[in-house]
C-alpha cells in the first residue's frame, strides 16, 4: 500500500514536467523540452525528439496543437505552428532559409533536421524572430543617442 502511494506522489510531481500523450494502444511520456517538432501525416502526428526517437500518435496536427495549449499553458509558447504540416520547438531553430523553403532545427551538437516549409510560413516565422530581437535589444540609433546624452 505504501509503495502505491509513493508512486502516486511521483506521478503527480512528474505531471508538471512531462506531457502524457495517449494514443489508441500506447501512452507516451514526453519531456516537452525534448520535443524538436511535430509533423502531420494525414490523421496522424509524428513526434520527433532530440534523442532521435520518433513516435506516431493517432491524432491530427490541430488536435496536437490544442493538447499542447491546454496542457502546457504558458509553456506552450515555445511551440509554433509553421505551415500546414509542422509544429516546431522555437528553441531548436538554427536557420530559416526562405528562398530554399527550408528551416533547420538543431541543438548545435547532436542532431539537425531540415524541414520543407512554405515561403509565407517562413517569412512569418522570421518576422516573429526579428520583432522579438529588436524589442529585446538596442539598435545602433539607441546606442548613439545614449552616448550623446551621457
Amino acid at each position: 500500500m505504501l509503495i502505491f502511494a509513493y508512486c502516486e506522489d511521483v506521478v503527480l510531481m512528474n505531471r508538471l514536467k512531462y506531457l502524457y500523450l495517449n494514443s489508441r494502444d500506447e501512452l507516451f511520456r514526453v519531456d516537452p523540452s525534448k520535443i524538436v517538432y511535430f509533423e502531420s501525416d494525414g490523421n496522424y502526428t509524428n513526434i520527433i525528439l532530440s534523442n532521435r526517437i520518433k513516435a506516431t500518435l493517432g491524432m491530427n496536427l490541430a488536435q496536437m496543437h490544442d493538447i499542447l495549449n491546454n496542457n502546457l499553458q504558458k509553456s506552450a509558447a515555445v511551440f509554433a505552428r509553421v505551415g500546414k504540416r509542422h509544429i516546431i520547438n522555437l528553441n531548436y531553430v538554427y536557420q530559416i532559409a526562405i528562398l530554399k523553403q527550408k528551416i533547420v532545427l538543431s541543438d548545435g551538437e547532436n542532431f539537425e533536421y531540415q524541414l520543407t516549409v512554405s515561403k509565407d510560413a517562413l517569412r512569418n516565422l522570421r518576422e516573429m524572430y526579428v520583432r522579438g530581437l529588436t524589442s529585446a535589444s538596442y539598435g545602433p540609433d539607441d546606442n548613439q543617442s545614449g552616448a550623446e546624452n551621457a
